[in-house]
């Protein structure tokens, strides 16, 4: 387990130069925006406008705050985004366009590459004492809210924990914290 900071992301403009966006994490160590495996980053976003286009890469996106965004992606109906909302997954070489419900927001990023990696996202909840079951593979929680004990590991506000499982287990998760668990995943 590696415990991943807040105030130890990494911060740098968007692809596209529209706005700046926080590296949580990035596999593998050190590479830049089209050399990854897989991505999870956080962005604050205050304008209307085009999501940058990343060829053969997934991504998910949830609402961490604000009013959430509306999605235009190209091939689908429009898709509004709230922090209520579930997790949005769509292939981030779609032509896609945001537009703000009530101003600006912060949105979690996760992104794989397509055909080498797979990816899901969950928001959990925590309120006293759980258990959570992680797969084999990399698995990071991201704590959004509040504060949270994973098998000893403290995490405040914007922390991360990275777990690396050889085989699935089931991790002792105590506090009261909103949390988003990501799975990563070699295909």
């Amino acid at each position: 387990m590696k415990l991943l900071r807040d105030s130890d992301h990494k911060r740098m403009p968007w692809k596209n130069g529209g706005g700046e966006t926080v590296e949580i994490a990035v596999s593998p160590d050190g590479v830049g925006l089209a050399d990854f495996d897989w991505r999870v980053s956080m962005a604050t976003v205050a304008s209307d406008g085009p999501f940058s286009v990343f060829p053969g890469i997934d991504r998910t996106l949830s609402i961490l705050e604000g009013e959430g965004m509306t999605l235009l992606i190209e091939g689908r109906a429009p898709e509004r985004l709230t922090q209520a909302s579930e997790p949005l997954s769509f292939a981030a070489d779609a032509p896609t366009s945001a537009t703000l419900v009530d101003g600006t927001i912060t949105d979690l990023n996760v992104m794989t590459r397509r055909g080498r990696f797979k990816h899901s996202v969950r928001r959990v909840s925590v309120d006293g004492h759980t258990e959570v079951a992680f797969e084999v593979g990399t698995s990071l929680v991201l704590c959004h809210r509040g504060n949270a004990d994973i098998d000893g590991a403290g995490l405040g506000a914007g922390d991360c924990l990275l777990i690396s499982n050889d085989s699935a287990k089931r991790h002792s998760i105590s506090g009261e914290a909103q949390l988003f668990c990501i799975a990563i995943a070699a295909i």
